[in-house]
């Protein structure tokens, strides 16, 4: 699906249900699940604010604990869906981003891992942590998170 068409889906199905923007197609697949740990109290999230937990504007869950974005590599489709879905820039821009932080000493981004198997090991380990991954994969020791 071109992005005209993503971006036309996601404003068809409203801010107010998540299940319509990671429903969305990307290439041909579904594109995104957001996952926590299980200790995560929370149920569901804001799309704003999920934007700015991965942006690292926002460095706590409401309970108190730090959140722990993890993303995907660069080339991944699934990174690409989600940058477009939630934090509504290009891979390339949130690189740009992240340069200018860096650059500027503010902060670091999060981690990148190679897998959608890696986004769960990762999630699973740390109870901040917060991550995305395709619809295929097995949710074991993780919950998925359902942004509103």
């Amino acid at each position: 699906m071109r992005r005209r068409e993503l971006l036309a889906a996601g404003s068809i199905c409203g801010a107010s249900s998540v299940l319509c923007v990671v429903g969305a197609v990307w290439g041909g697949e579904p594109a995104y699940r957001v996952i926590v740990h299980p200790a995560n109290a929370l149920r569901t999230v804001p799309s704003d604010w999920l934007a700015d937990a991965f942006l690292k504007k926002t460095t706590r869950w409401p309970e108190g604990e730090i959140v722990r974005p993890v993303d995907q590599r660069a080339a991944s489709e699934v990174r690409k869906a989600f940058s477009h879905g939630v934090l509504r820039r290009s891979v390339g821009a949130v690189r740009s981003y992240w340069q200018q932080r860096i650059f500027s000493g503010r902060d670091v981004p999060p981690p990148e891992v190679d897998s959608d198997e890696a986004v769960v090991t990762f999630v699973s380990k740390y109870p901040g942590a917060v991550g995305y991954v395709g619809f295929a994969v097995k949710l074991a020791g993780v919950r998925e998170l359902v942004i509103k």
